[in-house]
């Protein structure tokens, strides 16, 4: 991409925990089924940990691969998305207020995602995760100044 800053690498890592326990329950009824003997020994866990494996290890990397941003001095542009890809701009003279959110792991890694609400309803808000907790607070900081000096 071109000049955006990445993400955090660690976002990767949580990336993959997430995957991780939502393939959980799919892998854990496919045990289940595989127990019934029904099918032949590996039918059913041999491709549902194959898919796993892959959603696991590919999907968070290619995500992280795909998203960036860039602060300019009076603006926030967020790229991201695999499938559907989405380049958002936000001026900061649209900008109602700026939330930090850490979930559980995301605390653990010293992550922070970076929720900027702006006026109007179409695409009211832009979520950048992924952020160094340090970088989350620093953004956060820099967008309420200028929102200030723009008020004044």
């Amino acid at each position: 991409m071109e000049d955006l800053t990445k993400l955090d690498p660690r976002f990767v890592t949580v990336t993959r925990i997430r995957a991780a326990l939502a393939t959980l329950p799919v892998l854990i009824a496919a045990i289940v089924l595989e127990s019934a003997d029904l099918l032949p020994l590996g039918a059913i866990v041999v491709p549902v940990v194959l898919l796993a494996t892959f959603i696991i290890l590919r999907i968070p990397l290619r995500r992280w691969a795909a998203c960036g941003y860039d602060m300019g001095s009076d603006r926030l542009r967020v790229v991201r998305g695999l499938l559907f890809r989405s380049d958002t701009v936000v001026p900061f003279g649209r900008v109602q207020h700026i939330d930090l959110d850490e979930s559980p792991l995301e605390r653990a890694f010293g992550l922070s995602t970076l929720t900027v609400h702006t006026a109007g309803t179409h695409n009211a808000s832009v979520k950048l995760p992924g952020l160094a907790s340090d970088d989350a607070a620093a953004m956060r900081e820099a967008i309420r100044e200028h929102i200030k000096r723009e008020t004044l």
